[in-house]
């Protein structure tokens, strides 16, 4: 398989999103979010270029804006009746952290070797017996000549900026250190800094890492398990939604299952639309009072839930809120086989008695051939459950 950092991200996040993207190559609009961070990246970049002399505040800002008068008519824009009010907020908040990026960050006085830096990182699964290659865009890497040292920075333009105790675990920083440990195997690990900007804020944070090459191997566990997942997913063709407060910023929000019935055009006003809709109001009514109310709910639930199947949508709406279904997966495990296997490498006593929390979480803590053990021992019982959102 050949992926990338932000692919794997994108299936972390959401797994249908990831197949619209990655597996059917559907078109999304470019939102305004994507695009004003493209922009402000390629300004950074044009500001550490040397050409012979690195270019003064205005020549960034100029060059922002030629690039920002280009792209934004293609811009799909949260309310086209607002386009001129939100595209000149955007276009002032980009001014912005250029601005205060410069006055903090003169380019000649860091030694940026690389910007907008390429990498390929080939890793192999042992167990599969087979590669899969790693791909990504490292937006600068600077090198402290008195020190010896390199750093590797990722501008981001979002509105959270994380703790740095956050960062030790962050996936994409970890990738990246690994992808110039790939490229320059003599380079100490000790030696590679590695830091996220955030421009709306004007920080830089540096992750602490305690053992970088312990940090590398897991890293590579992690990316081959979430390959694997992908693969099983895909052979299923199971890739399920996974709403959250993102779905705002999703190019797919139309034809996802979670939304497309809000967006469903040309409503035919059947008989079957309406009920449903009476159907969502009396559910929120009988769910004050579940108790005295059960056996109408169970009847609901079902008339909502065969719609949504006939349908083949997994969210309707009606005037009180929407109802979401969700499919969702509860393991178990055989203790008893569990304990067998535990028990002689000393570990049992540590989820005694045996208690399935302890178990998962010592889960992460053994080696990958005891962890694919203790796995196979795991029953799942899948369910559906209806969740009521008012508005």
């Amino acid at each position: 398989m050949r992926t990338s950092y932000s692919a794997l991200d994108t299936y972390r996040t959401c797994p249908l999103k990831y197949k619209y993207q990655n597996l059917d190559k559907i078109s999304a609009p470019k939102r305004i979010e994507a695009v004003f961070g493209s922009l402000v990246h390629s300004a950074l970049k044009f500001m550490f270029e040397r050409g012979p002399l690195y270019p003064t505040l205005d020549e960034v800002i100029d060059f922002f804006t030629d690039k920002w008068n280009k792209k934004s008519e293609s811009i799909e824009w949260p309310n086209p009746d607002k386009k001129e009010e939100f595209e000149k907020l955007y276009f002032e908040e980009g001014v912005k952290i250029i601005k205060n990026f410069y006055k903090k960050n003169q380019p000649w006085k860091f030694n940026a070797v690389e910007l907008e830096s390429r990498f390929s990182v080939i890793l192999h699964d042992d167990e599969e017996d087979e590669d899969h290659t790693i791909v990504g865009i490292i937006d600068r890497i600077d090198k402290d000549p008195e020190k010896d040292e390199y750093e590797i920075i990722d501008y981001k333009t979002g509105k959270k900026m994380p703790s740095a105790e956050m960062l030790k675990d962050n996936l994409q920083l970890s990738l990246y250190h690994m992808a110039l440990q790939d490229r320059w195997p003599s380079l100490p690990a000790s030696k590679i800094k590695l830091s996220l900007y955030f421009l709306k804020h004007n920080e830089k944070i540096t992750a602490e890492k305690e053992n970088p090459k312990e940090d590398i191997e897991k890293t590579k566990s992690f990316i081959l398990a979430v390959i694997k997942e992908i693969k099983e997913k895909e052979e299923k063709s199971n890739f399920p939604p996974s709403p959250s407060a993102l779905c705002d910023y999703c190019g797919y929000k139309k034809i996802c299952p979670m939304w497309s019935h809000e967006y469903k055009k040309d409503k035919p006003e059947t008989k079957s639309e309406e009920q449903i809709a009476e159907d969502i109001t009396e559910f929120f009514e009988i769910k004050e009072d579940e108790e005295k109310n059960k056996k109408r709910l169970k009847e609901l639930r079902e008339d909502i839930l065969a719609f949504m199947e006939s349908s083949k949508v997994a969210r309707v709406f009606g005037t009180r809120g929407f109802i979401t279904k969700n499919v969702q997966e509860r393991f178990s495990f055989d203790m008893e086989k569990v304990k067998e296997v535990l028990l002689p490498e000393d570990k049992w006593e540590e989820i005694l008695s045996p208690d399935e929390k302890k178990l998962n979480k010592l889960l992460s803590f053994l080696s990958a051939k005891l962890q694919d053990k203790i796995l196979s021992f795991r029953k799942k019982k899948e369910f559906i459950v209806l969740k009521q959102t008012k508005k």
